[in-house]
């Protein structure tokens, strides 16, 4: 039901005027939804898709929608508004976000993932033949490790920072249910960031495993409320399979090794994944396909990635960069977004998501890493 927000001391102050559509959220929101607004379109610096995107019409459409969970525009666009640098900018509370906000949604995912229309369907999920697979380095002279992840949002539950404190919990206890009853290379344990220990922590840490508090882009989208409250990492006795619970998703869940071989991470990232769904259902759309918390890892969500030097072709980044974005390849630093080169070793995972199947991701990212090495090789 539409709730007609009044305030009886302005409307005093000001004949009353006739709304052409129902206000659904407090005026206290659409202020701030007006000076976030004001803020974006002054800002010449700001080169993010939300900026790009948010024109006054789309605002206009947008600003006085609530979703059933109780999500506003201001949810999606606040980190966006508070962090002018962002490169997106913009996240989903829940679900619904994406088909009510779908005005301003739509074009930042068509744009992100490469001309994905409105009119696009995301295909059905196919993990393929992963004997297809190859180590994409088997001298060990490039690849450092290989890496596939992904994210998985729990069916019935609402994305950041719509989620209370109690589905925090029940999220947890669901999720930890499951990892108990892994066995083979996915038996392991589960790690609770409520309570835990300072000698679990540090050694975490060691791993490279311990997520922090969301950094100030989660941050500021409200993703963090409740922190540490069922919050925590899984991971397998070999230390090659991760699972993280609650961090920017409900689950990301990632198979790592050292090398090359991407066929082994793939495949073990598979298993666990079915296993996991077979007790628990996922959050998918028949349009957009897996959803998750930001629009850049809607459909297969799939991020396949190798940390890699090649300082022949890195000699400058600029053109790393576009050699990468030939194979539908994106570059980042060591540690993922946001981070620099260490000793001359990047990230460089697929860029597409959508409109393509898992397979075709991870086979994609094994092209082009193929390509690029065979280009470091023959570089002078």
């Amino acid at each position: 039901m539409s709730v007609i927000v009044k305030d009886p001391e302005r409307d005093k102050k000001k004949p009353q005027k006739k709304a052409n559509y129902p206000i659904m959220v407090d005026q206290a929101t659409l202020d701030k939804l007006d000076a976030g607004f004001k803020k974006l379109q002054e800002a010449s610096d700001c080169k993010s898709l939300l900026k790009k995107y948010l024109t006054k019409d789309v605002f206009e459409a947008c600003k006085s929608k609530k979703t059933a969970l109780g999500a506003t525009l201001l949810d999606c666009i606040q980190s966006g508004v508070e962090n002018l640098d962002s490169g997106v900018g913009i996240y989903a509370p829940d679900a619904e976000s994406y088909t009510l906000f779908a005005p301003i949604f739509n074009p930042i995912i068509e744009d992100y993932h490469e001309g994905f229309k409105p009119t696009d369907k995301h295909p059905p999920t196919d993990f393929g033949d992963t004997n297809t697979l190859v180590n994409v380095d088997p001298t060990g002279e490039f690849v450092v490790s290989t890496r596939v992840r992904c994210g998985r949002s729990l069916q019935g539950y609402a994305f950041n920072p719509c989620l209370t404190e109690a589905n925090y919990k029940e999220m947890e206890e669901k999720v930890s249910a499951i990892f108990n009853t892994f066995e083979g290379e996915l038996k392991g344990k589960y790690y609770p960031l409520t309570g835990m220990d300072k000698a679990t922590q540090q050694q975490l840490i060691d791993d490279h495993f311990l997520f922090k508090e969301g950094d100030r882009f989660l941050q500021a989208a409200n993703a963090c409320r409740y922190w540490p409250t069922g919050r925590g990492i899984y991971h397998n006795d070999a230390k090659t399979f991760l699972v993280w619970c609650n961090e920017e998703d409900h689950l990301r869940i990632i198979s790592m090794q050292k090398g090359g071989d991407l066929k082994a991470v793939f495949e073990r990232l598979v298993k666990a994944v079915k296993a996991i769904e077979a007790k628990l259902p996922f959050s998918r759309d028949d349009r957009l396909g897996f959803l998750t918390f930001c629009p850049t890892n809607l459909g297969t969500t799939i991020r396949a990635s190798v940390h890699i030097a090649l300082p022949k072709l890195a000699k400058d980044k600029k053109v790393l960069d576009d050699i990468a974005a030939k194979f539908n390849l994106q570059v980042r630093g060591t540690r993922g977004e946001h981070t620099e080169s260490e000793g001359g070793v990047y990230d460089i995972s697929n860029k597409r998501r959508m409109g393509l199947t898992e397979y075709q991701a991870v086979k994609e990212m094994q092209d082009g890493i193929l390509e690029m090495i065979k280009m470091e090789k023959a570089a002078a």
